[in-house]
C-alpha cells in the first residue's frame, strides 16, 4: 500500500471549479499528473476528468492518508460529512485548503481539528479560463513555505491576493459576482452595438475584446479614471456616452449590486458557522 504523501496534491471535488483549478497547476507546470489524486461523489465526472488529465484516482480516506495538501472543492453543505468521515486521517502538518464558499476558517477548524495549517480561498469562475481573480486567507499554523505553494498555485489561474478574512464577503461580492455583472454589461454593449446597425456576432466579440482590453490595461497601466480621461475627448462620442450612463445612475447601481452580493454572502457565512 501507498505510504503517506506520496502525492503533492489532492482533489476533492472534480466540478466545474475544482476542475478548472487543477488544470490550471497542470497546464503551468506546478503539478506533474503523477503528483495528483482526484476523488468525486460522481463517478463518471471523475472517471472523465482523471482521462482528461491522466490522473489517479482515489476515495477520499486514501486520498488524504497519500497527499501532501488536500484541496477541498465541494459544496459547503457537503462539508460536515465528508471532514467527520477523514477526520481521524487528516495529520497535523497537513495543509487543507478549502474554496467552499461562506465556510469561515474557524468553522473548518471545528470540523477539522485544531492546530491544522488551513487556507481559505475565494476563486471566481474565470479560472476555467485562466484568469480568476481569487483572495485567500489562512490559519497561524499555515507556513510560510505553505502560503507561498498556494499563491503559487493560484497565480497559475490568474490574479491571487492574500486579504483578512473578514473582507472575503467583498471580495465575494466584487470579483466572486463580478464576472455575472461584467457579462451583464457585455451583453449591455453588444446590444447597443446591434441596435446601431453591427451584426449580433461581430457586436458580441468587438464588446468581449473591449472587456478583456480594458482590463489589461488598468492591470498594466493604472486606475480605471486614467483609461477613461485617455478615451474621452471633448465634445466627442465618448463623453455623451458616458454623460448618459451617469444619468441613469449606473455607476450607483453596480455599487450597489457589488454591495448586496456582499451582504448576502456574509448572511450565507453566518448561517453556515450556525448550521
Amino acid at each position: 500500500m501507498a505510504t503517506a504523501t506520496t502525492c503533492r496534491l489532492g482533489l476533492i471535488g472534480a466540478g466545474n471549479m475544482g476542475a478548472a483549478l487543477l488544470r490550471g497547476f497542470l497546464q503551468h507546470g506546478l503539478l506533474r499528473p503523477q503528483e495528483v489524486l482526484i476523488c468525486d461523489v460522481e463517478p463518471q465526472r471523475q472517471q472523465a476528468l482523471a482521462e482528461e488529465l491522466d490522473v489517479k484516482t482515489a476515495t477520499a480516506r486514501s486520498l488524504v492518508q497519500r497527499c501532501e495538501t488536500v484541496l477541498l472543492a465541494v459544496k459547503p453543505q457537503s462539508l460536515p460529512t465528508l471532514l467527520e468521515d477523514l477526520r481521524d486521517v487528516l495529520r497535523p502538518e497537513q495543509l487543507v485548503i478549502s474554496i467552499a464558499a461562506g465556510v469561515s476558517l474557524t468553522w473548518l477548524g471545528k470540523l477539522i481539528g485544531p492546530n491544522t495549517p488551513l487556507v481559505r480561498v475565494m476563486p471566481n469562475l474565470l479560472c476555467t479560463v485562466g484568469e480568476s481573480a481569487s483572495a485567500f486567507v489562512a490559519t497561524p499554523e499555515t507556513t510560510k513555505e505553505q502560503l507561498q505553494w498556494v499563491e503559487a498555485l493560484l497565480r497559475a489561474v490568474g490574479l491571487a491576493l492574500p486579504v483578512e478574512e473578514k473582507l472575503l464577503d467583498a471580495v465575494t461580492g466584487l470579483s466572486g459576482s463580478g464576472p455575472a455583472f461584467a457579462a451583464l454589461f457585455c451583453e449591455a454593449l453588444a446590444d447597443g452595438g446591434v441596435a446601431a446597425g453591427l451584426p449580433r456576432e461581430m457586436a458580441v466579440r468587438l464588446a468581449a475584446q473591449t472587456l478583456v482590453g480594458t482590463g489589461q490595461w488598468i492591470l498594466s497601466q493604472g486606475a480605471p479614471a486614467q483609461l477613461k480621461d485617455a478615451v474621452t475627448s471633448p465634445q466627442g462620442t465618448t463623453i455623451a456616452g458616458l454623460e448618459v450612463l451617469e444619468r441613469e445612475g449606473v455607476r450607483g447601481a453596480v455599487l450597489q449590486a457589488v454591495l448586496a452580493a456582499a451582504r448576502r454572502s456574509a448572511e450565507l457565512a453566518r448561517d453556515s458557522d450556525q448550521s
